[in-house]
C-alpha cells in the first residue's frame, strides 16, 4: 500500500465484445489506438421497403422493413423492426428499464424488464462493463432523476427526450459538488458507476474522488477493483447519519439515501467535514460537450447512453470513437430522431436465420432512408432485443427471433421502454385468435382479444361477439369451428357495430410435404399406450400440429383406439407378430409399426464402471455428481444424482453430468426411444441430454422442459422426433439448464436424481416376418414370373417406357411379404413391407414414403386397367435389390 493509501492492482481498459463492454488488463494507461474520432466510409446505399405496420399504442407504431444492400459483389437481403415514437401525442412516453426491480446489477432480458414494469414495447439500451457489477456507461435519467452520471469516455453519445417533449442527442459530462453544512465544498466525480479507466488520460476512476451511489444500486457492495480503500458516509434526509473511514459501510444504500464513497483527497475532505449529523447538499447537472451549456437532470423525461453517433444532420456522420470490435455484420440497435422533432424512432435490426444483419455503415444508410435527422448507436449483436405489444395482448412479446436463436435473450443492464398513459376507453376493434390452418375434420376454438379508442387492451368478456363463416369449407357450430373441406374460409366475428375477420385454409394433401406421428415403433401387446405428437409439415416449410383424432386409421394385426392424443392397443390378433397403425389425411399415409421391440436397460448405475463428474457453465456454477442409495419407491437402489447451484453468475446457467470423461457412454444402434426415472426438485428448471454421433453432431434431447414437478415419475422420450441420428451414437452428459429468461421465477439451486435408463430400438426383418433369400425375375412383354425358380403368370407383363421399366406391383409385394392396395379416391395406390409404407400417386412423379413426400424421375402408369410401378423405385424403396439384364430385357428383383 502506498502513502495515499491505494491498494494497487492490475490496470483496466473498457473494450468492446459481442456487443457489451467487458474489461480487459491494460499495459499502460489509456485507451492507446482505441481513442480518438474516426472517419466512418460513405453510409452504404440501402434500398428499403415497408413490409408491414402494426399500432402498438395510440403514439406508437411497430414497422418492419425489409432491406437489401450491396455487399462484396452480391445483394444481402434482411429484415428491421422499427417502433416510431409521436412525442406530440400525450398518451405515450419513453423511459428507462433497469435491471430487475429497477435496480443497477441486477441484469435482466428486455422481455423481463417490460413485463415488470408494464412497458408495451421495449429495447435493449446502454454499453456496460460484462466483468463489473452491471451498471450503463452512460447517463442514465428516469423521469427528470439521474440514476447514473455519463463515465469519463471519448466519443459516447446519448439520447434523451425533455419534458417537454423534445429529443436530444449529444455528449455529456458531469458536474457536481458536495457541500458541508460548514460551506466546504467538494467536486463529485459520478452517481452509480462501476470502477473504469477514464479517457484520455486512463489511470483509476475513483482514486482520489468521491461517488454519489443511490438506493438504484443493487448491491450491498460498491465498486470492486477500484484500486481504492474507500470511506464511506450514509446521507438520510440530508444529514449525515453513519461514516466509516478507510471501510466501505456495510449493506444495501437504504430506500431514499445515498452513500458517498471517498478515497484519497476525497476521503480526507470527508474526515474533516461530513462527520455524524453534519448536513450535507449535493447539487450536479449534465453539461453538453458541444455547447458547454449545463442540462438539469430534471428537465428530462428520460436519457440513455449509447455509444457512436451514427446519422447527424440527416447524414452518416463520422464515428466518435473506434468501432472495429463491433464491426461486421450483426445485429444492431439504434434510436434517432425526425428533423422536426416529433418522432423518435427505436431501430432494430435482426440477425437470425431470415436476416443477415448489418455492418455499422449499413446501418447509417438504413437509418438515413428512415429519414431520421440524427441517430446513435445503442449496445448490439447478441443483446439487440426488441419486444412490442400485439394489439388487444397484454403484454409485450418478442418481436423477432435474437441473434442466439428462438427466444434466448441476453440479459441486459437497462432498456428503453414505451409506455401508455392512455385513459380507459371504448372498445374499437378486436382480433380473432385461432388456428389459421386447419385439417378436414379438425375441430379448433377461436376467441377475441380487443382493443379501445387508445389501442389498449380490452378485457375478453366485455365484447362478446356473435360469429360466422363466408363459405361451407369451415362451418361454426356456435363455440368451435370444424373444418369441412380443402379451400379457405373467411371466418367473422362482430360485437357492438365492430367487426374483425380471420382467413382460414383448410388444407387438402396436396400442401403436406410430411406427416410425422411423433413416434415410429411400439411394443405389440394389449395394454400398449402410445403417445402421439402428430405433426404436418408444408410444402411452405410451416408445421401444423394435429389432433390425432382429425387422421383416419387402419390398425393392421391387432384392435385399438385413439384417445386422448394417444395410440390405445386393446387386443393383438391371434398369431400376429407384427401390428401397424396406418395414419392417412386424404391419402396421405404415414405408419407407426408394432413389434416385439427391443428394449435395453440401458443403464441402472447398480455398477458404473466409468467416470461421472460435474462440470458447470459458467464457471460460477458450482455442484455434485455422485452415485447414491435410492430413496422412496428406489430405496435399495442405486442412483445417479445432481446437486447444483446457480446462484452465482449470469445468463444461461448449466449444470452438466459429464459421462465417461468426454467420451461419453454408447447408445444401442438404432435406439428409437428413452425412458429414465427422475426424481423432481419442483425448480422448473430444464433437463436435457447431449447425443453426439460419429459424425460430430449434437442432438440436445429434451428430458423434461420443466421440472416441475417432486417424487419420482417416469420420463419417456422419443428420439425419432429429432431428426436421423448417425450411430454409433453416445450420451456425452445429462444437465440442467437454469435459463436467463425468467430466471427469477425458478429455483436457482436444488438436485435431481435419475435411475433405470432404458432405450427402445426398432424390431428386425425377422420379426416383422419378412421372407428372406427371395429371387424372382420379370422378362419385358412376358406374363412369366419365376419365384425361386417356380413359374407362375401374372395378367399384365412388365413393360419399357422412356427407358424405365415398369412391372406389376402386386407380384412384388407378393413375393416379398408385402401387401397392396388401390384407392379409387385418391387415385394412388399404398405399398407396406415391413416397417416400410409407399403410396404412389397415378401418373404423379411424388410419392410419399414413411409419412414424406418425395419425387421421382418417373410416374406410376395404368396398363390394361393395371397399375404397373417404375421397379427401380419401389423395389430400392422397400428395401429389395434390382438387377436389369439389357439382353434379356429381364429384371431380377431378390431380398
Amino acid at each position: 500500500m502506498n502513502k495515499q493509501g491505494k491498494k494497487i492492482g492490475k490496470k483496466w481498459m473498457v473494450a468492446v465484445l459481442a456487443g457489451a463492454l467487458v474489461v480487459q488488463p491494460l499495459a499502460v494507461p489509456g485507451w492507446g489506438a482505441l481513442t480518438g474520432v474516426h472517419a466512418a466510409s460513405a453510409a452504404a446505399a440501402v434500398s428499403i421497403n415497408k413490409t408491414n405496420e402494426e399500432i402498438i399504442t395510440s403514439g406508437a407504431n411497430l414497422l418492419t422493413y425489409k432491406y437489401s444492400v450491396p455487399r462484396s459483389g452480391k445483394t444481402a437481403t434482411g429484415l428491421a423492426s422499427v417502433i416510431q415514437v409521436d412525442l406530440q401525442n400525450p398518451y405515450v412516453k419513453l423511459d428507462v428499464m433497469t435491471g430487475k426491480g429497477g435496480k443497477f446489477t441486477t441484469l435482466q432480458t428486455v422481455s423481463g424488464m417490460a413485463k415488470e414494469t408494464d412497458a408495451v414495447a421495449g429495447v435493449n439500451g446502454d454499453y456496460f462493463n460484462t466483468a463489473a457489477e452491471g451498471a450503463p456507461m452512460g447517463a442514465q435519467v428516469s423521469n427528470g432523476v439521474l440514476m447514473s452520471s455519463p463515465s469519463e469516455l471519448k466519443g459516447m453519445y446519448a439520447f434523451g427526450v425533455t419534458k417537454d417533449r423534445k429529443p436530444v442527442i449529444d455528449q455529456y459530462d458531469f458536474s457536481g459538488t458536495v457541500k458541508s453544512d460548514g460551506g466546504q465544498a467538494f467536486d463529485l466525480a459520478g452517481i452509480n458507476l462501476v470502477s473504469y479507466s477514464p479517457e484520455p488520460n486512463g489511470g483509476y476512476s475513483h482514486v482520489d474522488a468521491m461517488y454519489i451511489y443511490t438506493d438504484a444500486w443493487g448491491n450491498a457492495e460498491r465498486p470492486k477493483n477500484s484500486a481504492t480503500i474507500p470511506s464511506e458516509a450514509l446521507v438520510e434526509n440530508g444529514v449525515v447519519t453513519k461514516v466509516s473511514l478507510n471501510k466501505a459501510l456495510e449493506g444495501k444504500v437504504p430506500e431514499g439515501a445515498y452513500i458517498l464513497r471517498a478515497h484519497g483527497k476525497a476521503a480526507a475532505y470527508m474526515k474533516a467535514n461530513l462527520t455524524v449529523g453534519a448536513r450535507v447538499q449535493t447539487d450536479y447537472s449534465l453539461v453538453s460537450r458541444t455547447t458547454g451549456q449545463k442540462l438539469d437532470p430534471a428537465s428530462l423525461e428520460v436519457m440513455i447512453g449509447g455509444h457512436t453517433i451514427l446519422v447527424d444532420n440527416g447524414k452518416a456522420a463520422s464515428f466518435s470513437r473506434n468501432v472495429d470490435s463491433i464491426g461486421g455484420y450483426r445485429a444492431r440497435t439504434a434510436l434517432g430522431y425526425s428533423q422536426s422533432g416529433r418522432y423518435a424512432y427505436i431501430v432494430t435490426v435482426q440477425d437470425n436465420d431470415g436476416s443477415s444483419g448489418m455492418s455499422l455503415t449499413e446501418l447509417q444508410g438504413f437509418m438515413t432512408s428512415l429519414g431520421i435527422w440524427k441517430g446513435i448507436n445503442l449496445d448490439g449483436g447478441g443483446s439487440t432485443t426488441m419486444v412490442s405489444r400485439p394489439l388487444g395482448e397484454e403484454q409485450a412479446q418478442l418481436t423477432f427471433t435474437t441473434e442466439y436463436g428462438g427466444q434466448t435473450q441476453r440479459s441486459v443492464v437497462n432498456g428503453l421502454g414505451v409506455y401508455t398513459t392512455a385513459p380507459e376507453g371504448k372498445l374499437k376493434g378486436f382480433a380473432v385468435s385461432g388456428k389459421t390452418q386447419l385439417l378436414i375434420g379438425e375441430t379448433a376454438n377461436y376467441s377475441v382479444k380487443g382493443y379501445d379508442t387508445y389501442y389498449n387492451p380490452i378485457a375478453a368478456a366485455n365484447i362478446n361477439p356473435s360469429w360466422k363463416s363466408s363459405n361451407s369449407n369451415v362451418v361454426w357450430n356456435g363455440s368451435t369451428l370444424t373444418a369441412k373441406k380443402a379451400g379457405t374460409a373467411t371466418l367473422t366475428a362482430t360485437s357492438s357495430g365492430v367487426s374483425s375477420t380471420l382467413q382460414v385454409e383448410v388444407l387438402g394433401a396436396d400442401s403436406l410435404s410430411s406427416l410425422n406421428l411423433g413416434a415410429a415403433t411400439a411394443s405389440l401387446k394389449a395394454g400398449t399406450v402410445v403417445p402421439l405428437s402428430v405433426t404436418a409439415t408444408l410444402k411452405s416449410g410451416s408445421t401444423v400440429s394435429i389432433d390425432p383424432s382429425a387422421l383416419d386409421w387402419e390398425f393392421v394385426g391387432f384392435k385399438g383406439s385413439i384417445k386422448d392424443g394417444s395410440l390405445n392397443v386393446t387386443s393383438v390378433n391371434s398369431g400376429a407378430k407384427v401390428g401397424y397403425a396406418i395414419a392417412s389425411y386424404e391419402g396421405f399415409k404415414t405408419m407407426l409399426t408394432l413389434a416385439d421391440v427391443q428394449e435395453t436397460d440401458w443403464e441402472t448405475f447398480e455398477n458404473v464402471a466409468y467416470g461421472l463428474s460435474f462440470t458447470g457453465s459458467p464457471s460460477a456454477v458450482t455442484g455434485k455428481v455422485q452415485i447414491k442409495s435410492g430413496t422412496g419407491t428406489h430405496s435399495g437402489s442405486k442412483v445417479l444424482r445432481l446437486d447444483y447451484d446457480t446462484t452465482a453468475g449470469t445468463g444461461n446457467k448449466y449444470a452438466y453430468i459429464n459421462l465417461n470423461g468426454s467420451s461419453g457412454k454408447t447408445l444401442p444402434s438404432g435406439a428409437s426411444a428413452l425412458s429414465l426415472d427422475v426424481l423432481g426438485d419442483n425448480s422448473y428448471n430444464w433437463l436435457r441430454a447431449e447425443v453426439v454421433g460419429p459424425d460430430g453432431k449434437t442432438v440436445y434431447v429434451d428430458l423434461a422442459k420443466s421440472l416441475n414437478f417432486t417424487g419420482w415419475k417416469t420420463l419417456s422420450v422419443n428420439l425419432n422426433q429429432y431428426g436421423t441420428i448417425a450411430y454409433p451414437a453416445k450420451v456425452k452428459r445429462i444437465y440442467v439448464v437454469n435459463l436467463a429468461e425468467g430466471q427469477d421465477e425458478r429455483s436457482a439451486s436444488g438436485f435431481v436424481e435419475i435411475d433405470n435408463i432404458k432405450t427402445t430400438s426398432p424390431a428386425d426383418a425377422g420379426s416383422l416376418g419378412l421372407p428372406s433369400g427371395v429371387n424372382a425375375k420379370m422378362t419385358v412383354g412376358s406374363k412369366t414370373l419365376l419365384t425361386n425358380g417356380k413359374a407362375s403368370t401374372m395378367d399384365v407383363s412388365p413393360v419399357v417406357r422412356s427407358g424405365v421399366t415398369y412391372l406389376p406391383v402386386k407380384y412384388i409385394t407378393d413375393a416379398f411379404g408385402g401387401t397392396s392396395g388401390w384407392e379409387a379416391k385418391t387415385g394412388s395406390i399404398s405399398i407396406r413391407r415391413g416397417d416400410q409404407l409407399l403410396v404412389l400417386n397415378l401418373n404423379k412423379k411424388d410419392y410419399i414414403l414413411n409419412g414424406k413426400r418425395k419425387t421421382s424421375d418417373s410416374a406410376t402408369i395404368s396398363v390394361s386397367n393395371r397399375t404397373l410401378v417404375p421397379v427401380r423405385l419401389v423395389s430400392e424403396q422397400l428395401g429389395l435389390l434390382v438387377k436389369w439384364e439389357q439382353e434379356t430385357k429381364t429384371v431380377t428383383i431378390e431380398s
